[in-house]
This record gives C-alpha cells, structure tokens and sequence, in this order.
C-alpha cells in the first residue's frame, strides 16, 4: 500500500541523509502525483563564504537534494537517483541565518533518466538560485533500511 503525501513526508523527514542536519533539511509540502517538494534550509554556519552568505556549493546541494526528492516522490516507490548532470544559476547570494525555501519538480520521470529542475528562494520569495539536472533512477540497494539515513529524533 502506497503512503499518503502526508505519511511519505513525515517518514522523509525523519530518516534521513546526514546532508539534512548540516543544511538544516527539512521538506514541508508534497505532491507525489504532480512531482513537487517544497523544503526548507537552515544550513549550519560553517557553510557561509567569506562574505558571510551561504556558499554556492551549499546552494547548489540544497538544490539537487530538491530536485532528486522530487522524482524520489514521484516514482512512488523507493529509488536513488544519483546525478548525472547538472546546471545552476545563481541570481543572487544567499543570505545565511535565515530559513531558505526551494522547490523541486521532476519534469520527466523515465525508466533511465529523469529530469529534474529546482529554484531556491529567500523568505520574501525572492528567487537566488535555479538547477537544472538528470539523474538515474535505480532500485535501492538491499532489501532492508537504507544504512545512509540517519533517524533524526
């Protein structure tokens, strides 16, 4: 039996990569049948540049992490999704101490790609970063728990 977006979110939110603490993850809408997450960050203050905002490369992760939730959610089922290319564009810097919002859409779920896009925002709703990317769904590996996730308590 399939889980409902809200059963889904609750158990994505609480197992979950060891990326989500540092970047301070947390995913807060679901629509599995359109392929949509909408997540929050609040990353650690290690990943501010030295111009004191949120370092591209931080960016570029929350994005993808995104992006992949997005055709994780669509599929239906559990997969992995490792990139295999990606674009971003960054349209402003993104400031750090506050909550940052993006949403993810997997555009085009195939049995040997996806397509994903995603956009990070700042509380105003100001659009700071967009990715493009493709990714290889592929069936999870070992019939139990995935021993990547951590329990978040």
């Amino acid at each position: 039996m399939a889980l409902s977006d809200a059963e889904l979110m609750a158990r994505m939110n609480r197992f979950v990569p060891p990326t989500a603490m540092l970047l301070g993850q947390e995913i807060v809408e679901i629509d599995s049948a359109a392929g949509r997450v909408r997540m929050k960050f609040m990353p650690v203050p290690e990943c501010r540049n030295p111009m004191g905002h949120v370092q591209g490369g931080f960016v570029v992760a929350m994005l993808d992490d995104a992006a992949a939730f997005a055709a994780i959610v669509k599929s239906g089922e559990r997969i992995g999704i490792p990139t295999i290319e990606l674009k971003a564009s960054f349209f402003a810097p993104a400031p750090a101490g506050v909550p940052l919002f993006a949403e993810g859409r997997c555009i085009k779920l195939g049995r040997r790609v996806a397509f994903m896009e995603a956009d990070l925002f700042d509380e105003a709703g100001k659009l700071l970063a967009r990715l493009s990317t493709s990714a290889v769904p592929l069936p999870p590996q070992g019939d139990g728990p995935n021993p990547n996730l951590v329990e978040r308590k």
